[in-house]
This record gives structure tokens, sequence and C-alpha cells, in this order.
């Protein structure tokens, strides 16, 4: 499974980084559409909110113009309008991730993720996943196994080299709850030791010391995206993830993120306290 693949996505990354730019310019829907030569706004409208199949290059050049967009950045983003295109990779799970969480990860150039109770998914084991998945009461049993699966082949991301740079800021209870078993638990602390020392992943642990923090009410993971495309906040929830385009919204879940990264341990102290409770694991399994 390669995921190279997201045409859906680049098509939503499209149309907001269209709506930034019209933005940024101050000018109106009907200012552009009057300037594009159609009757009214309804159709950019429609392009900002991606409810498009194709976008058409002429008309991507011409908004590019009006907006004064030259250089690397009309580049960037007429090539993305020439792979907005086709179908997903991840189709054949089209079913699991209703939010394109797997298309996210693939054209995120960065990812940031706080976790509270769990392992973020990109660094899971086999049966950590499994046990998660069957814990959560809401997957089918026969999806169980192509859940796990494809959790599995959403880690290859990591290892493509213009695949994004995670930093993950795990809070110290998701490492001392059991999931599955002691014997489990043990297994996936020392494969997240392992994964630490991937060069495009980071591993910070918020210790049970610090307390009240920022981000205590719950998990989140940012995406982000080449500018001028807006990034992309991703809210866990019991049946699926929410995904928020907004800039403010993005821009207060960024300063959460990195005030909780700052009161993490270090990369190696992190390190340290995962293998001593992965031990303790070990004892009582």
């Amino acid at each position: 499974m390669t995921a190279s693949g997201a045409p859906g996505v680049r098509r939503r990354r499209l149309s907001a980084a269209l709506r930034r730019l019209r933005e940024k310019s101050a000018l109106t829907s009907a200012e552009v559409a009057k300037r594009m030569g159609w009757t009214s706004g309804a159709r950019l409208t429609r392009i900002e909110r991606n409810e498009w199949k194709f976008p058409k290059r002429e008309e991507i050049e011409t908004l590019l113009e009006i907006y004064e967009v030259v250089g690397e950045e009309r580049e960037h983003l007429l090539s993305l309008a020439e792979t907005a295109r086709g179908r997903s990779d991840w189709h054949e799970y089209a079913d699991l991730f209703p939010g394109s969480l797997p298309d996210l990860e693939a054209e995120a150039v960065r990812i940031r993720s706080y976790e509270a109770v769990v392992v973020p998914g990109l660094l899971q084991t086999p049966a950590y996943a499994a046990a998660v998945v069957k814990a959560s009461q809401v997957v089918p049993q026969e999806q169980i196994e192509r859940k796990v699966e494809s959790r599995m082949a959403r880690r290859a991301v990591l290892d493509k080299p213009r695949g994004p740079y995670l930093t993950a800021v795990v809070d110290e209870p998701a490492l001392r709850k059991v999931v599955g078993s002691h014997v489990v638990m043990a297994e996936q602390l020392r494969f997240l030791v392992g994964m630490a020392a991937h060069y495009k992943v980071t591993v910070l642990v918020l210790p049970d010391e610090v307390g009240a923090h920022p981000a205590i009410d719950g998990a989140f993971t940012l995406f982000d995206f080449p500018r001028p495309e807006p990034g992309i906040v991703s809210i866990p929830t019991v049946v699926e993830a929410l995904y928020v385009e907004d800039e403010d919204y993005f821009d207060q879940h960024a300063l959460i993120f990195d005030a909780v990264q700052n009161l993490a341990l270090d990369p190696q102290g992190s390190i340290d306290l995962i293998s001593s409770i992965a031990a303790e694991h070990d004892k009582r399994a």
C-alpha cells in the first residue's frame, strides 16, 4: 500500500487556499465572479466549499491572476489542481475513514499530535491497535481486522521521502493504561521507543507531575500543508474525528500544542520514561 494519491484531499486543500487568497485580497465572491465573467458568486462559493469534482486549470489560472499570485506559490497551486483528479490510494478503506484521515496524513508536510489516553495511531503495534478498536465497541467485529490492517499500512507514509514529519506528545497516563494486557503494553512501549529513533518522528512524554495543562480537555491533531494552504485540526470523537479548517481555530490549537510541547520531557528524557514504564509492564505481565 502506498499513500501517494489523495486527489480528494488535494481538491480540499486547493479550495481552502483559494478561499484564503480571496479573503486576503479583500474581494467579495460577487466581485471575483464579475471579473471571471460569471453571472453570480455561487460558482465561486461552491469552489471554496470544495463542492466540485475537477478543478479547471484555466479557471484556477484566472483566479490566481485576480489574487495576484505569482512565482512558486502560483506553480504550487496549479500543480495541486493538476493532481486533484482520480481516486484515493485508500479507496478500499473508504468505509473506515469517512474523514479521509490517511489522505490527510499522506498530503501533510507536518503532523503534530497530542494524545491523552492512547498511543497515536501511526505509532501503534497491531496487538495494541486491535485492543483499542475492540474496546471502542463501535467497529463491527468483521471490520476489526481491516481496521488494524489499515492502521498499520498508514505508517508507511513516514518512510516516504516527501512524507510528513511527526511530533507526538503523549500524556504519561496513556503509557500506563493497560490496553490489551501488560504484555501488549510492554511490546507497544518498546516499539514506541524504536519509532522515536526514526528521523521523521519525535516522541515526547508529558509527565504526570506537570498536573493541569492547556490540552487537558482532550486530544487533537494538527495537519500542516504548504502555504498558502490553511492547516486542518482533527478532534477525535467516539464515532469518528471532526476536521476543522478555520484558520483562527487552527492557530489556537497550534498555540496549545506549543505549550504542551514545552511542558513535555525532552526526547531522551521521554525515551527513558517510556522504557522504565515498559519495564514495569514486563514485571506485571
